[in-house]
């Protein structure tokens, strides 16, 4: 595995570091670097259930979003070094847990150890469907190694106009990328499908938060997803954007999502004819929704 980190390119940023000597864009080494592992129960209802989703949060990132509300993971970096095995453990005791899925959140550059461990847990009898929880910015090649690996994808789709991407994430061509990568989790994993419980078993969300003043590039983006992919996904369309303190360089980003602009947006989805879709009313504002990165042990 120590291959894919010589000349790294998992994601589009194609740094080509020797990920086995120093850290690459993403900030990461050759180790797999978590910073929480727990139930969680504010995923949409299909993921998190009743009992909570599995999920395994993942220190470092290949985006550089200025608004990132995990930024103690993404930018300083809070997390434990594991092993493979120890991730397969974290997986199998979530199961135990009751976890209704391993949730993923943003683990492109950890790729192809993940799978390492995914395929060992899954021979210790891991059964519940694995979720690929992502930024969208992800290369088509290394989504191809996860082919048979995850059920479900649940992608950002984060802007429309690539002034945007670039000036608050430094992703250049980031519509352009989340399309390509969008077109083959889709072609991976199908139309969506559930269990008789309502849980989904396959099948692809693409989440879109809303920024402050960009409720044209949100427009713009539903309009692509329904347009492009009609009932083949689900969208959830969120207004949880919560202005935290390392916010105050971009004081247009320093506000709430107004309710109006909210209701602007879903009324331009409903007319679009977007019925298979997630909404969020009230109190999704707030930092009590951020998870507590440091002060919780991981189920080893």
């Amino acid at each position: 595995m120590k291959d894919f980190f010589k000349q790294c390119n998992l994601c589009p940023r194609n740094c080509f570091i020797n990920r086995n000597q120093t850290a690459g864009f993403c900030h990461a080494k050759n180790k797999i670097v978590i910073a929480r592992a727990s139930l969680h129960a504010w995923e949409e209802p299909c993921i998190s259930g009743k009992n909570g989703s599995g999920t395994i949060f993942f220190s470092g990132c290949n985006l550089k979003c200025v608004f990132c509300q995990n930024y103690e993971i993404s930018a300083k970096l809070i997390g434990k070094e594991i092993s493979v095995q120890e991730f397969c453990n974290i997986c199998l005791n979530l199961e135990k847990q009751g976890a209704h899925n391993i949730n993923l959140v943003t683990p492109t550059h950890f790729v192809p150890l993940m799978i390492e461990g995914l395929k060992l847990a899954k021979k210790k009898g891991l059964s519940i469907p694995i979720v690929y929880n992502t930024s969208g910015y992800e290369k088509v090649e290394t989504l191809k190694m996860l082919e048979n690996i995850v059920d479900i994808y649940l992608p950002d789709f984060k802007y429309w106009d690539d002034q945007y991407a670039t000036f608050y994430s430094y992703a250049p061509y980031y519509a352009q990328t989340a399309k390509k990568a969008l077109q083959e989790m889709i072609r991976q994993v199908g139309t969506p499908k559930f269990s008789e419980d309502g849980m989904m078993q396959k099948g692809v969300i693409v989440r879109h938060l809303m920024l402050p003043g960009l409720k044209e590039d949100s427009k713009k983006i539903l309009n692509y997803l329904y347009q492009t992919y009609h009932d083949q996904i689900y969208i959830s369309i969120m207004n949880q954007y919560t202005p935290m303190k390392h916010f105050q360089k971009y004081p247009e980003l320093n506000q709430k999502i107004s309710d109006s602009d909210y209701e602007e947006v879903i009324n331009y989805a409903l007319d679009l004819g977007i019925k298979k879709a997630f909404i969020q009313e009230g109190g999704t504002v707030d930092s009590s929704f951020i998870p507590d990165f440091l002060n919780q042990e991981l189920p080893l």
